[in-house]
Parts: C-alpha cells; sequence; structure tokens
C-alpha cells in the first residue's frame, strides 16, 4: 500500500460532479489536486448501508475542508454512472458538493494498494499535499465507518508547521 512519504500516482478517472443534464460528468487528473492541500477518500459501494453514511457527513463538513484550503474526493470502483444512479435515488446525496470519482478499471485503488480480494476498494482515506505526496493514510475494514472530525482534526495538524502532540486541535500550542 502506498504510504506517507509516497508520492501520489498518476490517473485520469471520470467523476460524477452534478445532477444538472448535460454537465454530470467530469475528467479528474493529479494535476486538479496539484497546488491545495487534498482529502481523497474510498468506499467500497455505492447502494450500501456505512457509505452513504460517511458521504453525507463529508458533505455536511465540505465548509471546512474549503476552509482549510483542500479539495475533497469520494472515490470507488463503482461507474460515473452508477454514482450518479445513487446520487438521483438517494435524497440525502442529491445535494453533495464534492465529486465522486469513478475507477472502474480499478487501476488506481490497485497501484495505491487498497483493492480488496473481491474488487473492491478498502474505506481507505489520504491526505495529499500541495506537491502530491501522501502525509496521513488510514484503512478501516468494510464494517467499519470513518470519523469525519478526525479527518479534519488530522488535516489540520498535517498542515500545521509545529508538531502536534496527541489529541491536539486547532488553536492549542504545539510541541
Amino acid at each position: 500500500m502506498l504510504t506517507v512519504g509516497d508520492k501520489f500516482p498518476e490517473f485520469n478517472k471520470e467523476a460524477t460532479i452534478s445532477l444538472e443534464p448535460g454537465k454530470e460528468f467530469k475528467s479528474v487528473t493529479l494535476d486538479d489536486l496539484k497546488g491545495k492541500w487534498t482529502v481523497l477518500f474510498w468506499y467500497p459501494k455505492d447502494f450500501t448501508f456505512i457509505c452513504p453514511t460517511e458521504i453525507i457527513e463529508f458533505n455536511n463538513q465540505y465548509e471546512k475542508f474549503v476552509e482549510l484550503g483542500a479539495n475533497l474526493y469520494g472515490a470507488s470502483t463503482d461507474t460515473e454512472e452508477v454514482h450518479l444512479a445513487w446520487r438521483m435515488n438517494d435524497p440525502r446525496l442529491k445535494e453533495i458538493k464534492f465529486p465522486l470519482l469513478a475507477d472502474t478499471s480499478k487501476s488506481l485503488s490497485e497501484e495505491l494498494g487498497i483493492l480488496q480480494p473481491s474488487k473492491v476498494a478498502y474505506r481507505a482515506t489520504f491526505i495529499i499535499d500541495p506537491e502530491g505526496v501522501i502525509q496521513w493514510v488510514n484503512v478501516n475494514n468494510d464494517g467499519t465507518g470513518r470519523n469525519v472530525a478526525e479527518i479534519l482534526r488530522a488535516l489540520e495538524a498535517t498542515q500545521n508547521p509545529g508538531l502536534t502532540g496527541c489529541n491536539w486541535e486547532s488553536g492549542q500550542a504545539t510541541l
């Protein structure tokens, strides 16, 4: 699995970005991430139980990611059309403010080392710096949802030039 200090791999993936007809999809590449911090979270599959709870909470916290100068992307091995259908059929997902990448070839999830034997991605989160280097990774099993507040805390700690001790939170002194 790629980890802290590794360069995030080059990619070109379709993403679902809108429910507006004719503007649903867009290609996203590594170049779209560079120059800003990025949080890219992978989830196993659309139309499941835990995944929408995470996507909804990421969306609820979207403005905090923006305030921290970070791109936010979700991703799975489902197609962009499946992402669109899921968003259109689940009223809780209609107002998502960030793209959902489609790794239908499974090439990016495989290169990252997060492709399960069942050919879906683990529940993985990557914080990538503006130069495209991975600075934080977290991987959960399928049955364990993420804590978006912790990801925000990790993003702020990672962006902080000081040493952030255990349980450090924004506004606290560094070591």
